[in-house]
């Protein structure tokens, strides 16, 4: 390990590392965005749920690489290869247990609301995506794990953030960037994940309380 070479390329790895999380950020939400609205068709008219989770399933088996391919006579060698890429990969997980989390909401919580006057998107936001919150943050912890390892190999375009550092050690045959990418890619999953349970346990008191008694 070579800590000169590290002090004199900070800002470079502090560049790396901001691109890497802008990534996986935009990944995540983009993804969301397009799993949100396919999970509750999918637990609004049930006969859905099979060819979504089909068609995000088979999308999700193609090799990243192979993926990469087919996007560049379209997209180019872009940072808009990458997000898309990346946001394909999220979506069967999201969808998944997006709908897993509305579907594991009682049903007599959702009679409840309706005896109460909830019409349907009051009950959606106020009462049953409450009580499936849990589910769909497992998922989004791992998709959010899933795409940082999934970034490093957008730097074979040019564009995987702490995956350069991958490429420019093998190139050179020289130890310490590896490491450091290597190192900083776990990193960034642990935090991020320990801070996606924070925010599970800080939106959901009542889930820790009985988990107390």
């Amino acid at each position: 390990m070579d800590w000169g070479w590290v002090q004199d390329h900070l800002d470079e790895i502090q560049s790396l590392f901001f691109q890497h999380a802008q990534f996986t950020l935009l990944a995540l939400v983009y993804g969301f965005a397009i799993a949100f609205p396919l999970a509750l068709a999918a637990t609004r008219w049930p006969r859905l749920y099979t060819p979504i989770l089909g068609l995000t399933g088979i999308l999700f088996t193609i090799p990243s690489i192979a993926l990469f391919m087919l996007m560049m006579p379209f997209t180019g060698p872009t940072a808009t290869t990458c997000l898309i890429a990346l946001t394909i990969y999220t979506l069967l997980v999201l969808v998944r247990n997006t709908v897993e989390g509305l579907r594991g909401v009682p049903r007599e919580v959702r009679e409840a609301a309706e005896a109460m006057g909830y019409r349907r998107f009051k009950q959606l936001f106020r009462v049953e995506l409450p009580i499936a919150l849990p589910v769909i943050i497992a998922g989004i912890r791992i998709a959010v794990v899933t795409t940082i390892g999934l970034v490093t190999i957008t730097a074979l375009i040019g564009f995987g953030g702490l995956g350069a550092l991958f490429i420019d050690g093998f190139r050179q045959a020289f130890g310490t960037p590896i490491i450091v990418g290597f190192t900083l890619s776990v990193l960034f999953a642990v935090v991020a994940d320990v801070a996606l349970v924070g925010a599970q346990r800080m939106l959901t008191p009542w889930a820790r309380g009985a988990g107390g008694r």
